[in-house]
């Protein structure tokens, strides 16, 4: 029977506290390896925080800069193959949203965010849209990533499928909106698993996979995250949620031909 035990991340990422970020993705790489994780997946912006647009250098990193090489160097002869998001920059305009994939030192490819949309305030599409569609292995097993908004493209799912990924993770950070002084936290959760009810049973039984899903979650230095760790299968149903907006990690080993579902501990 093929198994696939993934780990699904709800943490907070400070923005441009990349050293206090790395640390906190450290001890969750070293737990997945501990509990022999094939993929874990880290929400958008993980390494960088999440600021639209991006106010500093800091909040911008280059994949061949320290950053990159220091998370490379947490990997470096562990069996994980690790999804990290930061922002990138872009030698040639405005950052990309990026999600890297990552395994025994090495940097294997990435997914740059598809629909960057449009933002609150003076700056519109403050991000430049990736524009490639790609899979990628983990020991024969295929798999994509969607960022966040990629939710609202079909096509970033579909084509994923149709290049024979058997799983999607749809890595995010969707921010919260109203006053933050009086912030329920319980309706902002609930917002983006609604998000998530309503569109990703149809994804997963239009083309065949599963969806997982890992979310920032908590307060920032000016945003609010609202968490959630869910699990879809190939028949739309979901199978999996975490039970609130508290950062956590899920452990979850999937059977990948009865679509089993078990909760590790």
């Amino acid at each position: 029977m093929r198994k696939l035990r993934i780990a699904l991340v709800q943490m907070r990422c400070e923005k441009g506290a990349i050293d206090e970020n790395l640390a906190v993705m450290s001890a969750y790489i070293d737990q997945a390896e501990q509990r022999g994780i094939d993929i874990i997946g880290f929400p958008e912006n993980s390494l960088t925080g999440h600021n639209d647009p991006p106010k500093s250098d800091r909040e911008m990193i280059s994949l061949d800069g320290d950053e990159v090489n220091d998370l490379l160097k947490m990997t470096d002869g562990k069996t994980p193959t690790v999804l990290a998001g930061l922002v990138e920059k872009n030698p040639a305009g405005k950052p990309f949203i990026t999600q890297i994939v990552v395994r025994d030192g090495k940097l294997i490819g990435c997914h740059r965010k598809i629909n960057v949309g449009e933002y609150e305030g003076d700056v519109k599409e403050p991000y430049t849209p990736g524009d490639r569609i790609d899979v990628f292995d983990h020991d024969g097993l295929t798999f994509g990533i969607a960022v966040c908004a990629d939710i609202s493209f079909e096509r970033v799912f579909a084509e994923c499928a149709r290049q024979g990924a058997e799983i999607v993770f749809e890595l995010a950070a969707p921010g919260l909106y109203g006053d933050r002084t009086a912030r329920d936290w319980r309706s902002g959760y609930e917002m983006w698993e609604k998000s998530c009810m309503d569109t990703f049973p149809g994804y997963s039984t239009r083309h065949g996979i599963w969806i997982a899903v890992a979310t920032q979650a908590g307060r920032t230095s000016d945003e609010d995250f609202p968490g959630g760790g869910y699990l879809f299968n190939p028949r739309g149903k979901r199978v999996y949620a975490t039970k609130d907006w508290n950062p956590c990690v899920s452990y979850l080993e999937i059977a990948l031909d009865s679509q089993e579902v078990t909760e590790l501990s």
